[in-house]
């Protein structure tokens, strides 16, 4: 789900840009209670924005990582900034 037309990204990214992201992801990567919790986010606010640290950086690079998560989560990527990502998911009607 890429169809994100770029006003909307932009409206994503005013939105997020001043806030601290709301989720982190540490050594143990992107579990099944990580998802679910970005789900639940996604849900109740339409975006989130998401820290990945530097210990869950094994051998995955950066931009895998937020694709995966992005496929899980049925969301498209917005922005990837360093280890900072953010997402959007529109509600289902």
């Amino acid at each position: 789900m890429s169809g994100l037309t770029d006003g909307k990204k932009r409206f994503v990214k005013r939105q997020l840009r001043d806030k601290r992201p709301t989720i982190l992801i540490g050594k143990s990567g992107a579990s099944e209670e990580l998802l679910g919790e970005i789900g639940k986010q996604l849900d109740r606010n339409k975006m989130v924005k998401v820290k990945i640290l530097k210990t869950a950086l094994s051998g995955d690079e950066t931009k895998q990582l937020t694709q995966k998560i992005a496929a899980q989560t049925e969301s498209a990527l917005v922005e990837v900034r360093g280890h900072t990502f953010m997402l959007y998911k529109s509600r289902k009607k």
